[in-house]
């Protein structure tokens, strides 16, 4: 469809465009479902990935997600009776994606509460930890022995040495809220908790995830959709032998994806402890291995501030989104740029030499530059380390193959 000055637009009702308005504009912070489990600095809004999906797909359909993250667009899919396809580069995004869509029942959930009741009463600084040997040899402990810290190091150790056994989802959910209580006491803090607060956290921790997994299997329904998650590049994503069945008959109606900021350095895979010192301490937690380098993860080297290497990959992931489209399919990107004026001109000209059109809101043709800008709330780079970026904001663009 044709708007204004030429443009191609979206083509939804006037409320339709205002719901996603709407909800890009929302500062209300992210809560609800499973949305908490794990905190991103760059934290995709549960608000606006639900206008996109309630907008732009119907129940039953496919969502697709190649930058999949902390799984947020796989929850709100899960939670609005759509199939969700996921995939991410990195392990632990997987894994966080993995436990927040796994549905469990009320008795599997208790165990879990009891288990943390148990842990946090057990965690004892007089009693040995396992020493988890071939992670720190590995560089996975790397900068938790400070002795600011050891007492948090040991009782994560003890913790992470007692999750239950024998069932994976259950291991899984417990090594999450380990790894929450974990980023919380440790991620970008001035001042480390005592060990009572972090027992108190364990416990909370446990009970705020049973309740967010309670509310997301109400939501979900008797015959929940399925999720499949992948642990992959989104280059190359049309050839996964896993997704030749799911989608030989059918394409996503959605993709629903935030790539890595062009030019935003953040290690979200890693914390920061002592001022700007990583930690790969997630990975050992989740039981999962960090895979390369931080400019694997965010496609480019902050040493190249023309950033060919993000542009070309990024390049190659469009032609996958491509690939995996058809002419119904609705692709939506929420991206952030460090140099906006120039780096999103590159950008869409990455999306247009993969065949793909750009899409405007009608209600917004006389606003700006016509596209869905947001402003972030609360975002914060290593809990306030850095100033106010151009990353704080973000577009929401809007394609479809072109025509």
């Amino acid at each position: 469809m044709i708007g204004g000055g030429g443009r191609l637009t979206i083509g939804l009702s006037a409320d339709q465009q205002r719901r996603l308005i709407d909800a890009a504009h929302s500062m209300a912070p992210v809560a609800g479902l499973t949305h908490n489990f794990y905190r991103y600095p760059a934290r995709f809004s549960p608000q606006v990935a639900r206008a996109a999906i309630e907008t732009l797909s119907e129940p039953g359909d496919i969502v697709a997600d190649s930058f999949v993250g902390g799984g947020t667009s796989l929850v709100e899919a899960l939670a609005s009776g759509r199939h969700a396809i996921g995939s991410d580069i990195s392990t632990l995004a997987v894994f966080v994606a993995r436990v927040k869509t796994t549905l469990l029942d009320a008795d599997r959930l208790q165990i879990v509460e009891r288990w943390a009741e148990r842990t946090a009463t057990a965690i004892n600084m007089r009693d040995e930890a396992p020493p988890f040997e071939d992670w720190a040899e590995a560089g996975y402990l790397r900068h938790l022995d400070h002795r600011d810290r050891w007492r948090i190091r040991k009782a994560l150790a003890q913790a992470v040495g007692w999750v239950p056994s024998g069932d994976q989802a259950l291991e899984d959910l417990a090594r999450c809220i380990v790894l929450r209580t974990a980023q919380w006491a440790l991620d970008g803090r001035r001042t480390i908790p005592s060990l009572a607060e972090f027992k108190a956290n364990l416990v909370s921790s446990a009970k705020a995830a049973t309740a967010g997994l309670t509310s997301l299997a109400a939501a979900a329904g008797d015959d929940p959709a399925n999720i499949l998650i992948l642990n992959r590049s989104a280059v190359g994503l049309e050839t996964d032998p896993c997704l030749s069945g799911c989608l030989a008959e059918r394409k996503p109606r959605l993709i629903l994806t935030s790539p890595p900021y062009p030019g935003v350095h953040v290690l979200y895979h890693r914390w920061q402890v002592d001022g700007r010192k990583e930690t790969r301490a997630p990975f050992w937690i989740a039981n999962t291995l960090d895979g390369a380098g931080g400019s694997y993860y965010t496609m480019g080297d902050r040493k190249r501030p023309d950033l060919p290497v993000y542009f070309e990959t990024l390049a190659a992931a469009q032609k996958s989104l491509a690939a995996i489209s058809d002419p119904d399919t609705t692709i939506v990107q929420i991206v952030a740029f460090s140099k906006p004026d120039s780096q999103l001109k590159r950008y869409n000209e990455a999306a247009a030499a993969a065949g793909l059109e750009e899409l405007r809101l009608d209600l917004l043709r006389d606003e700006g530059d016509g596209r869905l800008w947001r402003e972030v709330p609360n975002r914060k780079w290593y809990n306030g380390t850095r100033p106010a970026t151009p990353a704080s904001n973000e577009v929401v663009l809007f394609y479809r193959l072109a025509r």
